[in-house]
């Protein structure tokens, strides 16, 4: 069976990463790719086909917002900041996830 891609695995955590970025600090859509990837190494990356859509319903869910800003390169793009809901649905999706993570990893061990 061949080995799948981390792609694969990042299509189901999309919406957490997303929203875990921008607890950080509000950012661009390319900005927040770049810090997935950076944070994990290279491990993870954000198809961008994929990274928009996910911005898009999360706005209309109300857990982001967005408004034009200037990049560091004096380039207009869209910036994205977590809501208070954002926030809420982030703690539930980082218990979701921790809760999937642990069930899996028993199953793994069981021999």
């Amino acid at each position: 069976m061949p080995a799948r891609s981390p792609t694969d695995a990042l299509r189901g955590s999309l919406d957490l990463l997303v929203l875990k970025t921008l607890s950080l600090e509000p950012m661009h859509g390319w900005g927040i790719s770049q810090r997935v990837q950076q944070i994990s190494g290279g491990v993870l990356e954000m198809n961008q086909g994929s990274l928009y859509p996910a911005l898009q319903r999360l706005e209309k869910q109300g857990l982001i917002t967005s408004a034009w800003g200037m990049t560091g390169n004096n380039r207009e793009a869209r910036y994205y900041r977590l809501t208070a809901a954002g926030r809420r649905g982030l703690a539930h999706e980082m218990e979701s996830w921790r809760r999937f993570a642990a069930g899996l990893e028993t199953v793994l061990r069981t021999t």
